[in-house]
């Protein structure tokens, strides 16, 4: 039985000591597998993986380090957030682990709540995705709670204080993708909507322009939820030629966290133009498939 995934997202990315701090907490109960701080979206990524029980005891005791020490109230960054620990995903590395996903994102959604009084939030994407929750920010989302809006799935109907809430689900793997440009933010912001699937660009993408000011450029910022109908090397095309178009240059790209080896091998069989290329002609993932 493989192990189930999750890719936590903190609200911090320029204080080293509670990113290691978090990190820490994750590592003593699941294997943490990757890292990613960004200073500009003050955000950092963490992956890790193992069963229900052990992602359980991870994320409750990096949800707590993230409480303690991060506020919100003083927070800055380009990323939209909602909470310290602003969304954590549990996700089925096989699709027929889906269940077991959910029901390890119900255990954790409620030891949040119980352990550390926060309030969690389910989202369901693509209609209730973060975004839903993120709209408008803390603030939005407790008028939204008391005006009967909405409710918390777990816990109390009121964000805390400094830490905010927990937006938390079961999903199928996604990639997180930023392609970063020499332009303005308003050209970037109009590469990202032409590009997102609202927008009648790429099935499953969601995307936003971003400025980076600590990086000097300005960033289409993506998640590809559905990475075998949006490959990234049409992704990235696209966006070079529509940055191209109006005047702007594509300066390099990044991956949030880890990607599936089927993109990647996907990627490399266009760039290599192997007709019919394929995961299953990865000598590895054959290996794995038995």
């Amino acid at each position: 039985m493989l192990p189930l995934e999750s890719v936590p997202n903190f609200s911090e990315g320029r204080d080293l000591a509670t990113i290691d701090a978090i990190g820490n907490a994750l590592a003593e109960h699941a294997r943490l597998l990757d890292v990613h701080v960004d200073a500009d979206h003050n955000r950092s990524v963490f992956t890790l993986v193992g069963d229900e029980a052990e992602l359980a005891d991870a994320l409750v005791a990096g949800v707590a380090v993230a409480c303690g020490r991060i506020d919100l109230r003083m927070h800055d960054g380009a990323h939209p957030r909602i909470g310290a620990a602003d969304v954590v995903p549990i996700v089925p590395i096989r699709p027929g682990d889906a269940g077991r996903a959910r029901a390890a994102a119900a255990l954790v959604g409620s030891r949040i709540a119980d352990e550390l009084a926060l309030p969690v939030f389910v989202y369901s994407p693509p209609e209730r995705g973060p975004a839903f929750y993120r709209r408008g920010g803390p603030a939005e989302l407790q008028r939204r709670i008391d005006a009967g809006e909405l409710a918390p799935d777990y816990g109390p109907p009121r964000l805390h204080e400094s830490a905010g809430g927990v937006i938390l689900g079961a999903r199928r793997p996604l990639i997180a993708f930023n392609v970063n440009l020499r332009a303005t933010l308003p050209v970037a912001r109009e590469i990202a909507a032409v590009v997102r699937e609202k927008g009648g660009g790429f099935p499953g993408v969601r995307a936003l322009g971003l400025d980076l000011p600590r990086a000097g450029v300005v960033q289409v910022s993506m998640n590809v939820e559905d990475w075998e109908a949006a490959a990234l090397h049409e992704i990235v095309a696209r966006i070079a030629d529509e940055a191209e178009a109006r005047g702007a240059v594509v300066v390099g790209s990044e991956l949030v966290g880890l990607m599936p080896a089927g993109a990647a091998a996907a990627a490399a069989g266009a760039v290599l133009r192997i007709e019919g290329f394929d995961q299953s002609h990865v000598l590895e993932l054959r290996l794995l498939d038995g």
